[in-house]
């Protein structure tokens, strides 16, 4: 595969163009990747398709084979499961903190133990959510460096 970078006039808009003899898996991963360098994701809600800026989501949550993308103000849902999300979205600021729970550590204003070695997160928008005892080290960890 060949890759050619061409430079345009300032007044053009920027754009990416992709030449191949038919789209498969590998093109469609070189279209993730750059979209997620854009900073947004794909999602939906109520049969309409959104992209939602990667900053603003607080968490996924997966239900019942559904993925559930949580705003501030909005919630959202994805065909994605979990482990691709887990290979799209940044790990410096993503983690899994539970089986069904990726959150953006970004968002979280408050952590402080729980339960049985479980902790609890409080985002920014006083949501509350748990962090899974075989999860607390990971996360720790992460929001320590």
């Amino acid at each position: 595969m060949d890759i050619k970078v061409k430079t345009i006039d300032g007044s053009e808009k920027e754009y990416i163009e992709i030449g191949c003899h038919r789209v498969n898996e590998r093109v469609n991963e070189i279209v993730r990747f750059v979209k997620l360098r854009q900073g947004s994701i794909e999602v939906t809600r109520e049969e309409k398709i959104y992209q939602i800026p990667v900053p603003d989501i607080l968490y996924i949550e997966s239900i019942d084979d559904r993925s559930f993308i949580y705003l501030r103000n909005d919630c959202y849902e994805s065909r994605k499961r979990l482990y691709e999300f887990e290979q799209i979205l940044p790990s410096d600021s993503f983690a899994r903190i539970s089986k069904s729970v990726i959150a953006n550590l970004m968002k979280i204003r408050s952590i402080r133990p729980a339960l049985n070695g479980r902790f609890m997160c409080q985002l920014v928008n006083d949501e509350k959510i748990i962090i899974s005892r075989k999860y607390v080290p990971e996360i720790k960890e992460k929001l320590k460096g």
